[in-house]
């Protein structure tokens, strides 16, 4: 079985650190709590509902890990910093980093946006990821004093879809993570930190109910290759994965988690 490091028994300040951001539902929960199994001390990142991701908190506690709740809006600068200060004085050296918080808006033509709107999707879906990655890089980097590391980035299949009539939006914002995710993985190699992404397909997660259709991967799911739609612990695999030392060679690189399509 594909493991991570595996340390169950380690001191909760040696335990390797995982922040997750988005953390309390969905791909980011099931992500925070794989870590946690593989033997990571979890920072779950969340932006507004405290009781989500208190339970996440939970459940890795219940099973004999370590993780911490802080709520921070990752679009924000000020909430970023904070964010990682926390991270570092409650669980220690940074590790990993997994770039999950992002959002949609609701259906809509290209036709139909206004600014606002692009704006709060360039926001939530590129500059949160960015700022992220480079407090981790700070932390990370062999040039700064840091030991090396890992970043997965959550991009979306719509990157390379377009998702027209829906999310074109949402789907250029996936698009500039994957041009991220090939640039910063080139410029940091050399350092120590290898940075890669995911891009899942229709995954059963609540993210379809914020654009107004609830059940968006049950109309389309016959229409993949395994006609089926995907779950939060199938992209999570996949992400911890990336992480592992399975992957060591690895960077640059994409996993689609999408059904085939």
């Amino acid at each position: 079985m594909q493991r991570g490091p595996d340390e169950a028994a380690l001191n909760p300040r040696t335990r390797p650190v995982v922040l997750v951001t988005g953390a309390s539902r969905g791909i980011g929960a099931a992500t925070a709590l794989l870590a946690a199994e593989r033997g990571y001390a979890v920072c779950v990142n969340y932006r507004e509902n405290r009781e989500a991701a208190d339970r996440v908190v939970g459940a890795i506690e219940a099973g004999g890990g370590r993780a911490i709740a802080v709520q921070a809006d990752v679009s924000r600068e000020a909430d970023v910093v904070r964010l990682f200060a926390a991270c570092d004085d409650e669980l220690g050296r940074l590790t990993a980093l997994v770039n999950n918080a992002g959002g949609l808006e609701t259906q809509m033509r290209v036709d139909a946006m206004d600014a606002g709107r692009l704006q709060r999707t360039l926001a939530n879906n590129v500059i949160g990821p960015f700022l992220c990655a480079r407090e981790a890089v700070r932390r990370m980097s062999r040039d700064r004093g840091g030991a090396g590391g890992a970043i997965v980035n959550v991009s979306s299949a719509a990157a390379r879809l377009g998702s027209p009539g829906e999310y074109v939006d949402y789907a250029a914002a996936k698009g500039a993570i994957d041009t991220f995710t090939v640039g910063l993985a080139q410029e940091v190699a050399r350092e120590g930190i290898r940075v890669n992404a995911v891009r899942p397909g229709f995954i059963y997660t609540d993210i379809h109910a914020s654009g107004g259709e609830p059940g968006r991967v049950d109309r389309v799911k016959d229409g993949l290759p395994m006609q089926r739609g995907g779950t939060a612990e199938e992209v999570a695999r996949a992400i911890l994965w990336l992480l592992s030392d399975e992957a060591s060679f690895t960077t640059g690189s994409f996993i689609d988690v999408s059904g085939g399509r």
